[in-house]
């Protein structure tokens, strides 16, 4: 299997490479994983979920049904033996690694379980995978915040040194690490007949209908809209590269079509949203107050931790040689999430609106 160096032409989400195409998501009953668990199902994929319990009540995982239409087993990423028997019973042939513990808050409250989850996590589910010969690819999800910070003005590709502030973001760049030190030695030795080709991938702030969890910016816009209370926003003037969670979604799953299909992908790729994306804090809160109406409204409060003060991703690798690209703008990204919370809020099921918002999605890539 020879690398290959140029770039792919209209390259898409396949549907005839996803139908009955096993596949392990870690992650599942988060919001991002469920998001992923039903693009997959909706392709016809045989998806098995390994995740913890939901976080939040109400959860998509529960809310749109998912666990009645797929295996899913309740477990910890750091339970080696039990992350190795439910993906060997898998026999994955792709793995999408999504666990995490993904809040900058809870990194400063719990940073040893962070790193745990986040660095230990990512070794786990490399080791148990190199050991299940079906499975050709993986890619892990880190995160944009992975990088060392310099210049605000500064725009991150993945050839930019990695780092972190915090005990979150220098966890994702330590599972970077792993995945470098791991890949070579460990994941190249198998045979060509049996290789494994293992990427990490990297998004921008992800937004999207079904999101409870606290200390996220929408959720925590929409819970106080909802009870008619007026927002509290921490750093407002950050900014941050927005974008619908379908996006990346989509990159990822690109990526890992071509992971199993072809060498020379097997590296680190950014699925971030164009430079008109990359919005303050509070011009997302002042947006998304205007989609809400009813008198919704904001204001500053004191920020107990240091969070960036800027990212910004540079994922031009992923559009020259993915052939991936963004098909939202941003308005219309938080006119879909409000319009999702404001239609659940009125009685609509999750598994309806989500699957709406991926089938025109599905049509915007297609056309």
């Amino acid at each position: 299997m020879g690398l290959w160096q140029g770039p792919l032409e209209e390259v898409e989400v396949n549907t005839r490479f996803w139908h009955d195409r096993r596949v392990f998501l870690t992650g599942h009953t988060g919001f991002k994983g469920a998001w992923c668990a039903l693009v997959l199902t909706q392709l016809g994929a045989r998806v098995t979920g390994y995740a913890l319990a939901p976080a939040t009540s109400p959860n998509l995982f529960e809310s749109a049904g998912l666990g009645r239409e797929m295996p899913s087993v309740i477990g910890d990423i750091r339970d080696r033996e039990r992350l190795r028997s439910a993906l060997l019973e898998s026999q994955a042939d792709v793995v999408v690694h999504m666990a995490a513990q993904s809040l900058v808050t809870v990194g400063y409250e719990k940073p040893v379980e962070t790193y745990a989850i986040n660095a230990a996590g990512t070794a786990a589910i490399v080791d148990v995978v190199r050991a299940c010969q079906r499975t050709r690819a993986l890619v892990v999800i880190t995160s944009d915040k992975c990088y060392r910070l310099r210049d605000p003005a500064a725009r991150y590709a993945e050839s930019d040194p990695l780092g972190g502030r915090d005990p979150y973001s220098a966890s994702k760049a330590a599972a970077e690490y792993v995945v470098a030190g791991m890949r070579a030695p460990f994941v190249q030795a198998r045979s060509e007949s049996a290789s494994l080709q293992v990427a990490t991938a990297r998004a921008g702030n992800v937004i999207g209908g079904g999101d409870w969890a606290k200390d996220r910016l929408v959720p925590d816009l929409i819970n106080a809209f909802r009870a008619g209370k007026e927002a509290l926003v921490r750093h407002p003037d950050a900014i941050r590269p927005w974008q619908h969670v379908l996006e990346p979604i989509y990159g990822y799953l690109e990526l890992a079509q071509v992971l199993y299909e072809r060498a020379g992908f097997a590296r680190a790729w950014n699925f971030g949203p164009a430079a008109a994306h990359e919005r303050s804090v509070g011009w997302i809160a002042d947006r998304v107050a205007s989609e809400w109406g009813e008198s919704a409204a904001w204001k500053r409060t004191a920020a107990s931790v240091y969070e960036a003060p800027a990212l910004r991703l540079d994922s031009s690798a992923a559009r020259a040689k993915l052939g991936w690209a963004p098909a939202l703008d941003l308005e219309t990204s938080l006119a879909w999430t409000v319009s999702w919370y404001k239609q659940f809020a009125a009685g609509r099921h999750a598994r309806e609106l989500t699957l709406a918002d991926i089938e025109r999605y599905r049509s915007l890539v297609a056309a």
